[in-house]
């Protein structure tokens, strides 16, 4: 059985997500066979806030040149946006970020 913590990989931090932080829109890496009501769990347990939406997007890696021969490929990996009600407080991890 996975943990919380196996589901939500790490923080997404870039300008545009941290735009979305005022309308409590929060970006994270997650696990590839994650789905949203195991994402939506895990980030109230670990943060404990009340989530109303998730979005979810499978990033494709890309092609990329290993020296003269070999092409090679990032990772792929899979990205939620999680928005938060409006009575539920901020996530404290982003909070010096913006």
């Amino acid at each position: 059985m996975k943990t919380a913590y196996d589901i939500v990989i790490r923080p997404i931090i870039t300008e545009q997500s941290m735009e979305d932080l005022d309308i409590k829109k929060y970006a994270f890496e997650v696990a590839k066979n994650a789905t949203k009501i195991e994402i939506k769990k895990a980030v109230e347990e670990i943060f404990g806030v009340t989530v109303i939406k998730i979005t979810t997007q499978n990033i494709h890696g890309k092609q990329k040149r290993q020296g003269a021969y070999p092409a090679g490929r990032t990772a792929s990996w899979k990205k939620a946006v999680v928005k938060l009600s409006a009575d539920s407080k901020n996530i404290e991890l982003f909070e010096g970020m913006a």
